[in-house]
């Protein structure tokens, strides 16, 4: 069936089938297990056939010899048997799937940000998701399908040939159309169906995390009818080619019943010429002619096999694109340079006339200098979309930057030793995963020796104080997929005790206040910028030491009533007399009250902000 593929899906497959890592001597007891499962279905209706032919040949039971009881050890044994070969089968490919999926993750963890950073979420969880799933469903849904009905299909043909060998022959000539031929004749159209019902999957699966993600935006800007419309138009293409991909096995499942009803004839005719004859016992007739029924249950699995095998071939040219562009986007980066030892003025992140924008893309924003040392407080201020989530991206090091100097210590972030860079800088992006699984590991992300202790101290320095002791198991109560069961404040502060958790002494924060009502926001964006801990009981400054002397900050924050603390303000936009989409610039810079003072419409963004909160 693989010559019915395309050379490069062909070589995405035994890519993906290495990378399982799959025990040979597993699969082989799989396949074993599951021929000799319906073996023991032939030999029932062989034994079957020939018991009732003789029964009727002699009233007497004892001329039946040890038939009965093989009938009963047939229909025993191929319960048994079918039972030991799916646990044999689905624990070899749970196996392998867990193997690719570690292997996928290392090889993207090794590999440059941009690679996945590129990516749509929903892509991200499709390839690492469901594709790694259809990979291995491989293994038991087509792998193993084909490699039994071999065994099988052989056994029986040369079974029925020692009884008879006309019969044998027609048998195996059947069972090769039903078995070559109806795959091969599928394979072929279930593969653009199948393909595209994959293709909008993907699709759906982003449009969905997207309407998920920006459900508020979506509405606040009048777009969630259109979006829930294109919705809708993927769910209906997704299930018209979901019908589409259906009907090959339906039309394997026709040349099934059809090369079994020809075997059955055949043998019938040659069987009953071979009695006439004299060349065959009358009693062997009925095992020839009903052999079949039960030899092309093993063939049956060939159709659905071959839908299978293009559907794991899709998923397999995805998953595989994705692992060579992260090895070649690996392999041609430069070997990752030691940070040096950090003095005791601790690490410095240095960025001089820095351009930063997403690899083979524009400049989004350029000429921006800064330096952020353990104790400096610095905060980036913007409208949406003009490259402040870039320009953090950069300074962490996950992008490469366009132009300019930046350095950590001296070393280019993006070229630095990965584990010592994360040492000493920290990245909080607005849309960081929380994982499903309990509190305390979520916040053991960051910080994989964190104590039950000190992670209750961060969840209160957070303002989620209360949250945790309404919770029904403390720090032991499971989180939903990605919070689910957590409002979107919640899972702000969550994801600010995780950033709190680390223990980098230069920390990147990505809209800290993002999903809290203005008051809430300011009074945390306040406390991580040091400006006091004379908060409100409960609130996130409340007895806290969360903004240390020894942690310099720099976030990006949309909102500047919370700013007063910060050493020095970058306003990030373009000019005035800028041409339209040229890059943004730092326009203006100093402290929150030299800007309240001098810079009209910093002031007027303020009085704005403070008449709204009234």
């Amino acid at each position: 069936m693989s010559l019915a593929l395309t050379p490069a899906e062909r070589h995405a497959l035994r890519r993906a089938v290495a990378l399982l890592d799959l025990d040979g001597a597993r699969f082989a007891a799989s396949v074993a297990l599951g021929a000799l499962g319906l073996a023991s279905a032939v030999g029932l209706a062989a034994v079957a056939a020939w018991m009732i032919a003789r029964a009727s040949q002699t009233p007497e039971v004892v001329a039946l010899g040890v038939a009965p009881v093989a009938v009963r050890l047939f229909g025993i044994s191929r319960s048994v048997l079918r039972y030991c070969e799916r646990l044999a089968s689905h624990d070899t490919a749970l196996r392998g799937m867990s193997a690719l999926r570690t292997r996928v993750y290392e090889i993207l963890a090794e590999a440059r940000t941009d690679t996945v950073a590129g990516l749509r979420r929903g892509e991200v969880l499709a390839r690492v998701g469901a594709d790694v799933d259809a990979v291995g469903d491989l293994v038991v849904r087509s792998l193993l399908p084909l490699a039994v009905a071999v065994v099988l299909g052989l056994g029986t043909s040369l079974g029925v040939a020692l009884v008879y060998a006309p019969a044998g022959l027609i048998l195996a000539a059947c069972l090769l159309l039903s078995g070559v031929a109806g795959p091969l004749l599928t394979i072929r159209s279930a593969r653009a169906a199948e393909l595209a019902r994959q293709q909008h999957s993907t699709e759906l699966a982003a449009t969905v995390m997207n309407v998920l993600d920006g459900a508020d935006e979506l509405r606040v800007s009048g777009r969630m009818p259109h979006t829930m419309a294109d919705l809708a138009r993927l769910e209906s293409h997704l299930a018209s080619t979901r019908d589409r991909a259906a009907r090959p096995a339906a039309l394997a499942a026709v040349m099934d019943g059809v090369a079994m009803g020809l075997a059955v004839l055949g043998n019938m005719v040659v069987g009953a010429q071979a009695v006439s004859d004299g060349r065959l016992a009358p009693v062997w007739l009925a095992v020839v002619v009903l052999v079949p029924l039960s030899a092309f249950e093993a063939s049956a699995a060939l159709g659905p096999a071959s839908v299978q095998l293009v559907a794991s071939a899709g998923a397999a040219v995805r998953l595989v694109a994705l692992i060579e562009d992260a090895e070649v986007g690996a392999a041609t980066a430069p070997a990752p340079q030691p940070l040096p030892t950090v003095g005791a003025a601790g690490p410095k992140l240095r960025a001089r006339d820095l351009a930063v924008g997403w690899p083979g893309g524009e400049v989004v924003a350029t000429g921006i200098s800064l330096d952020l040392v353990p104790g400096r407080r610095l905060a980036v201020v913007g409208p949406s979309g003009v490259g402040k989530t870039t320009l953090l991206l950069t300074l962490a090091g996950l992008l490469e930057p366009l132009g300019g100097e930046l350095t950590l210590d001296g070393v280019p972030p993006w070229a630095a030793e990965r584990a010592e860079a994360a040492g000493r800088i920290s990245l909080t992006a607005e849309d960081a995963h929380v994982f499903d699984t309990t509190v305390l590991e979520n916040l053991r992300v960051a910080d994989g020796t964190l104590t039950p202790e000190r992670a209750e101290d961060l969840l209160r320095r957070s303002g989620l104080g209360d949250w945790l002791a309404h919770l029904p198991a403390g720090l032991s109560t499971r989180l939903g997929a990605n919070a689910t069961t957590v409002s979107g404040g919640e899972r702000r502060r969550l994801l600010l005790a995780r950033a709190l958790a680390a223990p980098a002494p230069l920390m990147l924060l990505d809209e800290p206040g993002e999903h809290l009502d203005a008051a809430t926001a300011d009074l945390l964006v306040g406390d991580l910028l040091g400006a006091g801990t004379a908060q409100a009981p409960g609130s996130p400054g409340g007895d806290s030491e969360s903004a240390a002397p020894s942690r310099g900050i720099l976030l990006v924050t949309h909102r500047l009533s919370g700013l007063a603390a910060a050493d020095e303000v970058l306003i990030l936009g373009r000019p005035d007399d800028a041409p339209p989409g040229s890059p943004a610039t730092i326009t203006r810079r100093g402290t929150h009250a030299d800007l309240a003072a001098d810079d009209p419409e910093y002031r007027w963004s303020l009085e704005q902000e403070q008449d709204t909160h009234v």
